[in-house]
């Protein structure tokens, strides 16, 4: 029997001014389940690790160096004993128990390999992101978000769902989802081809070859979202590189089916 019925893992880089809440809030807030979160860092200069280390519950593991999100994420899987694994951004907060009512969903649903709660900015408005595959059209659309882009754009995010009621998406956002562990482990976590952006689509699409990943919005978190790579040429570049990783490696898999 596995000593947590649930893990978590952050992955920071230069996060001093938000990771603090995002520990105080998870640690507070998860009640329910046996849980054991894990913080890698990638190599901060900024004080991250001073914060970090305050916390005793906390198990910190240190990269090395700037190995990227998904490879980060990855360093954990030998050590995962869990049912279910949560993937976190160092910029979110939950106000209430999320990860055990994912994790009880989780429980009552056995098709379903990937759980991702509704999405909200701190100040409580939705943030609307890309449910779907991503395409070239669907990016356009969620880069522009004006008209003439705004049905695509909701076609993307799949803003004619019913929200009342759990419901089946294509990609779910990596700032914070939940996954069934020996699945997770089975398929070698994240695609390490991508450096930053774009592994969470990847990944969602590599688990529902196995079940469904479904829209749960009974639940919410909240994400300090900051668009970085619009502000910052070179996180720009590195999306763009993920960006053509993705299409390659789906064009030619899918050709392959």
């Amino acid at each position: 029997m596995s000593q947590y019925s649930v893990t978590g893992c952050i992955v920071t880089y230069n996060n001093a001014k938000k990771i603090k809440r995002t520990l105080d809030t998870v640690l507070e807030c998860t009640k329910g389940v046996d849980f054991k979160l894990y913080v890698v860092d990638n190599g901060s200069t900024d004080g991250t690790l001073d914060i970090v280390k305050q916390y005793e519950q906390v198990e910190l593991i240190e990269s090395g160096g700037n190995i990227g999100f998904g490879a980060g994420h990855n360093s954990v899987l030998d050590r995962l004993d869990s049912k279910y694994h949560v993937i976190i951004n160092p910029d979110i907060s939950v106000r209430t128990d999320v990860i055990s009512s994912m994790a009880a969903f989780m429980d009552a649903n056995e098709d379903v390999v990937l759980l991702s709660p509704k999405i909200c900015f701190l100040d409580g408005r939705d943030q609307i992101l890309g449910l779907r595959d991503p395409t070239i059209k669907y990016l356009v659309s969620s880069k522009l978000r004006r008209k003439p882009f705004l049905k695509t754009l909701d076609e993307f995010a799949m803003r004619d769902a019913d929200t009342s009621k759990p419901f089946d998406v294509e990609n779910a956002s990596g700032c914070f989802l939940m996954v069934r562990t020996e699945l997770f482990k089975k398929i070698g976590g994240f695609d390490e081809g991508y450096f930053m952006y774009f592994e969470d689509a990847d990944l969602t699409r590599a688990m529902r070859k196995y079940g469904r990943a479904v829209k749960y919005s009974d639940v919410i978190i909240y994400h300090e979202w900051d668009h970085d790579s619009r502000k910052n040429l070179r996180l720009m570049l590195i999306q763009m590189r993920s960006m053509m990783y993705y299409f390659r490696k789906w064009r030619k898999a899918d050709r392959i089916q």
